[in-house]
């Protein structure tokens, strides 16, 4: 009896427990309904809009829940908020959700979208970026020192009022989803810091500094979307998709990092090397980096890419490049990536009718055979009912085919055999005609005989 008290006891306080971590979170995540809409003008608002089905929205929760208590425990302006997408879908909709999680920061009249990891830290970093102003001042060179240390890549305007200051401000209101804007008088930079003309816009990262320069660089916001990036990264899929908008090719190392053999470490720190070394060359058309583990990859290729290995990612069209021979140097990488630029390289993949078939086949055979790895039991119940039940119907459709046509044998015959029965009679009846026939025929003999008979007398 002591132990089954006991445990009713556990049970209660995990039920209280779960209550009180409920109600916590719910004092942090405003559920949000159709007066939203109106009430969030004077606010800044973080919002997930989910659907109650999305396996995905449900991993989120928990993540969501601790955004919303580290954000208001910080004093952040910023209130957190959740919307089931499917009951409020106008709503949804005019905000522009199209899929599910969709996280967004509204401010005043903008809808930022949130891309990144569906990490706690990620999600604030994003929401304390967006939230605070576009481009923050730096007063001092110590000021600068401190920023520095804390980006790895920020974007910074030198100068007064200007055209290029006005055309910063656009492109950071538009970028700033991604990364972080300054701007400061010459004095807060360093010494060694040059600047060919006044006003400037400069990029920090890698340990160095690069200069805008419109008649190299092209159009700024274009040049900001090139140089967001470190020159080398770790990849991975939510990388790669936000590289897609640089309009760079990828270069990857693809390699296993648990694995420290001389080949996998080599690779890599050739394209290190590249990346480093041949900036001038290579950055404006490369972005360089490494994956780990080719399963990401593979589902690209719908292949199977052995690592390590080098692959040249075209992520606008889904075009790929590997190289003919092994990569022993970056002499070699340096080459085959020149070549790729020339138009040498064979491309493979792309997103043409034949590949587009092929991604069909392949998701789908990924998809079953996914399904029944997870969950043999589910997969024959999936597949193996309506696969049962097809089989079904066609043996029916195949005898029921059957059956008629002999059916309309049968009743073929019988008409047939009806028909002979009420032309021709029965033989009973057939013989009584004949013998009907041969009295009358015998009868007329008579009279003909008796005739004759007559006349000679």
């Amino acid at each position: 009896m002591g132990a089954v008290r006991a445990a009713r006891q556990c049970l209660l306080w995990a039920a209280v427990a779960a209550f009180i971590l409920g109600a916590d979170s719910n004092l942090f995540v405003k559920d949000l309904d159709d007066s939203f809409k109106e009430d969030r003008k004077d606010d800044i608002w973080l919002v997930d809009f989910y659907a109650p089905w999305c396996g995905h929205c449900k991993k989120l929760e928990p993540v969501w829940n601790e955004v919303g208590k580290e954000i208001s425990s910080l004093g952040s302006p910023v209130k957190v908020g959740k919307m089931d997408a499917t009951t409020y879908s106008s709503i949804a909709s005019e905000f522009g959700v199209r899929g599910y999680p969709t996280i967004k920061l509204l401010k005043g009249d903008l809808a930022y979208n949130y891309r990144g990891p569906r990490t706690k830290d990620d999600i604030i970093e994003f929401a304390n970026r967006v939230a605070g102003p576009i481009i923050r001042p730096l007063p001092s060179q110590q000021m600068f020192e401190h920023v520095q240390k804390r980006h790895r890549v920020l974007f910074l305007y030198i100068g007064g009022e200007s055209p290029l200051k006005e055309k910063y401000i656009e492109v950071a209101s538009e970028l700033i989803v991604y990364t972080y804007f300054f701007s400061a008088s010459e004095e807060v930079l360093p010494e060694h810091v040059k600047l060919p003309e006044m006003p400037a816009v400069l990029v920090f990262k890698d340990g160095s500094y690069f200069v805008y320069d419109e008649y190299e660089d092209g159009d700024l916001l274009a040049w900001v979307n090139r140089e967001r990036f470190q020159s080398y990264l770790n990849i991975d899929g939510f990388t790669l998709y936000e590289l897609g908008d640089t309009g760079k090719l990828v270069v990857i190392a693809v390699i296993d990092d648990k694995n420290s053999s001389a080949e996998h470490t080599r690779l890599k720190s050739i394209i290190q090397d590249v990346a480093k070394h041949y900036r001038d060359q290579f950055h404006r058309n490369f972005q360089f980096g490494h994956m780990d583990g080719n399963e990401y990859i593979n589902s690209l290729l719908m292949d199977d890419l052995k690592t390590p290995a080098v692959i040249v990612l075209n992520t606008s069209n889904q075009e790929y490049f590997l190289p003919h021979k092994s990569i022993e140097s970056t002499e070699d990488m340096v080459h085959f990536i020149s070549k790729i630029l020339e138009g040498v390289v064979e491309a493979h993949g792309g997103d043409g009718i034949l590949q587009r078939i092929k991604r069909i086949i392949y998701d789908a055979k990924s998809t079953v055979g996914s399904v029944f790895k997870s969950s043999p039991l589910l997969g024959c119940f999936l597949f193996g009912l309506p696969l049962g039940v097809i089989s079904i119907m066609c043996y029916g459709i195949c005898t029921a085919d059957t059956d008629g046509g002999a059916d309309e044998t049968e009743v073929s015959k019988k008409e047939t055999s009806g028909r002979e029965l009420t032309d021709e009679g029965t033989e009973d009846e057939q013989e009584e005609e004949a013998s009907g026939q041969s009295l009358v025929d015998l009868s007329g003999k008579q009279e003909r005989k008796s005739i004759l008979e007559k006349k000679e007398d």
